[in-house]
């Protein structure tokens, strides 16, 4: 774990983090979580995933604790008049072709940003899913960056920024760790989680 007291890390501005504070406010939900004890990069996974209201949640609670969120979208998308716009939201482009793989395009991001916190689903989908993208694991790995584990409790209304882990590289052991965290977690719709688990080889 980096303990960093003078939060080296992307934080958002005052303007954005009081518009959150009040939507949170105003919604009944709170936002938990120590800006103090985070690292300057990381890779955040939200989960469990099953409604289109967990990013319009998250957003907001990452907001209120003042930090920055970087989130990746094709170069496309950030042509004009919204380019700017989506990067001062913290997008940042990626060529999403054949020849371009996304796992080390976002490392290659990661190593050459000075403060960096990337936002992944890894369930993909607000359905079922059956699988997780492993891709989260492998950017943190490759990247030699803590994964944070970001989640929305509905049963409680409560959202944050929980437990660091660094990865080991054992991923099927990782994964334990990751579940067992999420077990307590009360999504949106129960009946709608995945069982947490990574497709076998």
């Amino acid at each position: 774990m980096i303990i960093n007291n003078e939060l080296d890390i992307p934080k958002v501005n005052i303007l954005l983090k009081t518009f959150a504070l009040w939507f949170l406010a105003f919604s009944g939900w709170k936002a938990e979580g120590d800006l103090h004890l985070l690292p300057k990069k990381f890779v955040a996974i939200l989960a469990p995933h099953t409604s289109n209201w967990d990013l319009i949640f998250i957003l907001g609670v990452i907001f209120a604790l003042g930090l920055k969120v970087n989130w990746f979208g094709k170069k496309e998308a950030f042509r004009w008049p919204l380019g700017g716009i989506f990067k001062r939201l913290g997008g940042i482009p990626i060529e999403r072709s054949a020849h371009k793989n996304m796992v080390q395009q976002t490392v290659e991001l990661i190593r050459a940003q000075e403060r960096v916190v990337v936002g992944i689903a890894p369930e993909g989908t607000r359905s079922n899913a059956k699988y997780w993208k492993t891709g989260f694991y492998h950017i943190a790995h490759q990247a030699a960056v803590p994964i944070v584990f970001a989640f929305l409790d509905y049963g409680r209304k409560v959202g944050g920024l929980g437990q660091q882990m660094v990865t080991t590289g054992d991923i099927e052991e990782d994964m334990n760790v990751i579940r067992a965290y999420y077990k307590g977690v009360t999504a949106k719709f129960p009946e709608s989680v995945g069982e947490m688990v990574i497709k076998p080889h």
